[in-house]
């Protein structure tokens, strides 16, 4: 089963835009099923449709079924999908959590063009929990020869926000070929820099850290190092919301798009 979590299932739910909005969805309310964020992170990776079991998630298009192309078995049956899909650095369903049934689940991106049309380039397994929420993402460096890209899945235990003068940011690191980083986030406003949670490396998140609500200039440092490996300027974090800041890129790369760069990403 797949649902999107849309305002007909979390009543009062706001959806969240694509990566670096502010939008905000609101996942407070009761609801039933496991919930996950799809990331296409994978350095040079094609535009991927997301699975779960073999059910797809993301990239059924309504506008290829609109009239007069709605009388077509293709449009009365499965639904006519576009071969766009979500690429490199974007998330799937404008990055809304989108609900599945809880168990043991197999997440993949399958490539959506025409060429190598469903071809998985990266999988990843786990056991998703009623009521509880997580984050898949392609990463590392896509190999073209293999056509596979890395995989992973984390859980984001959104926390309850009783002060709304407050934010809460964590940090997912899914750069390959990096060290493990600390994210530090430094006001604007005040001047103070501080850690967000403890070293992160691949594969893995920290925990989500309680900051005043403000502007902020990121940056992501080795462990014991004070250079900055990758920066990110005037970022806004709105008081009662949550966020994730993730490491995406090829530490190597002198190509602008595959850079180290931080993606921001609201959780609600």
């Amino acid at each position: 089963m797949n649902r999107y979590l849309t305002l007909a299932l979390l009543a009062g739910a706001v959806a969240v835009g694509a990566c670096d909005k502010n939008g905000q969805q609101d996942i407070t309310a009761p609801a039933a099923g496991a919930f996950v964020k799809f990331f296409n992170f994978g350095v040079g990776a094609p535009s991927v449709n997301f699975y779960a079991n073999n059910s797809k998630v993301t990239a059924i298009s309504t506008t290829l079924c609109q009239p007069p192309n709605d009388t077509t078995s293709v449009c009365r049956s499965t639904g006519n999908e576009t071969t766009i899909g979500t690429g490199y650095g974007a998330a799937g369903n404008g990055a809304m959590y989108n609900e599945l049934t809880p168990g043991a689940a197999t997440l993949a991106g399958e490539i959506s063009a025409t060429t190598d049309k469903g071809l998985p380039i990266a999988t990843a397994s786990a056991t998703l929990e009623d009521g509880k929420f997580y984050s898949y993402y392609v990463s590392g460096i896509y190999n073209t020869s293999s056509k596979k890209a890395d995989a992973f899945v984390v859980e984001d235990p959104i926390p309850t926000i009783t002060d709304f003068s407050q934010t809460y940011v964590r940090f997912v690191n899914a750069i390959s070929n990096s060290q493990p980083m600390t994210l530090f986030a430094k006001s604007q406003t005040s001047g103070t820099e501080s850690p967000i949670g403890a070293v992160v490396a691949y594969e893995s998140a920290g925990t989500f850290t309680a900051i005043p609500a403000g502007v902020y200039d990121l940056s992501g440092r080795a462990a014991g190092s004070s250079t900055n490996l990758i920066t990110r300027t005037s970022v806004s974090f709105v008081g009662g919301h949550v966020y994730t800041i993730t490491a995406r890129g090829d530490m190597t790369s002198s190509v602008t798009a595959n850079k180290p760069a931080f993606d921001n990403t609201a959780n609600r």
